[in-house]
């Protein structure tokens, strides 16, 4: 894959040129939208700084939640522009809008190594359209925030996966270059994508069993073993015959769930007891039962201590682990356990059994950090839960594909 990295663009020189660099700032934020988990502003600063150091004029597209192609002030980031300040150690402005008056007149009074952010991409609705007219509109907008010598970053692997104008279109208006996050999530993944060693442990959790159905069938074919748990096991288990009560449950997807346990059941790995608990909230009662005790009108919120132990045993001879999806609602602490055991697991299989082990973004990337797990117990921590997911599916990512030369 031919694709000019952050390094290519340095030994060709970006003093007082304006480079656009798309990051990935979808933080999560509490009720008074102080950013909960730092993970991706952090894992962005190598690239910015090195760009603001080489004395570049430093213009940052990111998007925050989901705002619909409109203005509101609940997904502004500037949450995100006074974290990125204190991280940085320089001040970094957030622009009034996206390619407005602000963001130009910002954009015109940059000087060598300063850093403008502007504000949510999603604000504006040609940023996730499906028409390619109204998001090449909109990318020329952006482009022209560059000015005649600019030049465009990728580095937010949580949207390579997407088609969107700040990831797709901006890249084919200026000239083009992969972030250093980028290349380091994509070798990454690549490694384990293509050369995993065995025994290769993949651990699925999260929600929606439609989420991972492709990547289930497409690793079942490389992994060793596939441990599932979290919101998507139980429809495995109803799938099994086990009454999950009111757990979480794909209604649709228990006939697709018991045919992969028919075709892959000697891969998958399922829970065999279960934390129970009376209502969704984090102060429920609870209950620490086998498959077909859950009480009536009760749910399970986590996999329960004999099913980490079962999981760990898995685990403790892997020499590659990939783990996507928390193993229950780890933001209650009473639920929060089969997530930490798994995630213990994995660190323990790192250190003694010299486990390549890669954590795949989103929620459970999120919950090592909320836990307070050592990061550096794993070999690594990706920024992008989909994107990795669609990369070890072997779909193609569109914004890669599009700095390709």
């Amino acid at each position: 894959m031919a694709v000019k990295t952050l390094k290519d663009l340095l030994d060709e020189g970006v003093e007082g040129r304006h480079v656009l660099v798309r990051s990935d700032f979808n933080v999560p934020l509490d009720e008074n939208r102080n950013i909960t988990d730092k993970g991706r502003i952090i894992a962005s600063l190598p690239t910015l700084r090195a760009l603001s150091e080489a004395g570049a004029k430093v213009i940052v597209m990111a998007h925050l939640g989901r705002p619909k192609g409109e203005v509101n002030e609940k997904f502004s980031l500037a949450p995100v522009a006074e974290a990125l300040s204190e991280e940085l150690g320089q001040y970094v402005a957030l622009a009034g809008d996206v390619v407005g008056e602000d963001a130009h007149e910002r954009a015109n009074g940059l000087t060598d190594g300063d850093i403008l952010l502007l504000e949510n991409v999603r604000f504006d609705p040609r940023e996730t359209s499906k028409d390619e007219a109204e998001r090449g509109e909109f990318a020329d907008q952006l482009a022209s925030l560059a000015a005649d010598n600019g030049a465009f970053v990728s580095d937010g692997f949580g949207v390579v996966h997407r088609v969107q104008t700040s990831v797709y279109d901006i890249a084919k208006r200026l000239p083009h270059y992969a972030g250093e996050l980028v290349e380091k999530e994509l070798a990454v993944l690549e490694k384990v994508a293509k050369n995993p060693e065995s025994p290769y442990v993949v651990v699925l959790g999260g929600s929606k069993v439609s989420d991972k159905l492709g990547v289930i069938e497409a690793l079942a074919a490389k992994a060793d073993s596939i441990i599932i748990g979290g919101g998507m096991c139980y429809t495995f288990l109803k799938a099994l015959g086990h009454d999950v009560q009111k757990s979480l449950l794909q209604e649709e997807m228990v006939d697709t769930c018991g045919d992969l346990v028919k075709r892959f059941g000697d891969k998958i790995v399922l829970p065999v007891d279960l934390v129970a608990a009376s209502e969704f909230a984090k102060d429920a009662q609870k209950k620490i039962v086998d498959l077909d005790s859950i009480p009536e009108g009760w749910m399970s919120l986590d996999i329960g201590p004999e099913s980490v132990t079962r999981f760990a045993e898995v685990l403790s001879g892997a020499k590659t682990i990939f783990w996507n999806g928390p193993m229950g609602v780890f933001e209650f602490p009473a639920f929060s356990d089969g997530t930490r055991g798994i995630a213990q697991a994995i660190i323990d299989a790192t250190a003694n059994n010299g486990a390549f082990s890669v954590v795949g973004g989103g929620d459970s990337a999120a919950s090592v950090r909320v836990l307070g797990l050592d990061e550096d117990g794993f070999s690594h921590i990706s920024t992008g839960g989909g994107a990795s997911l669609e990369f070890l599916e072997g779909k193609e990512l569109p914004g890669v594909a599009v700095l390709e030369d």
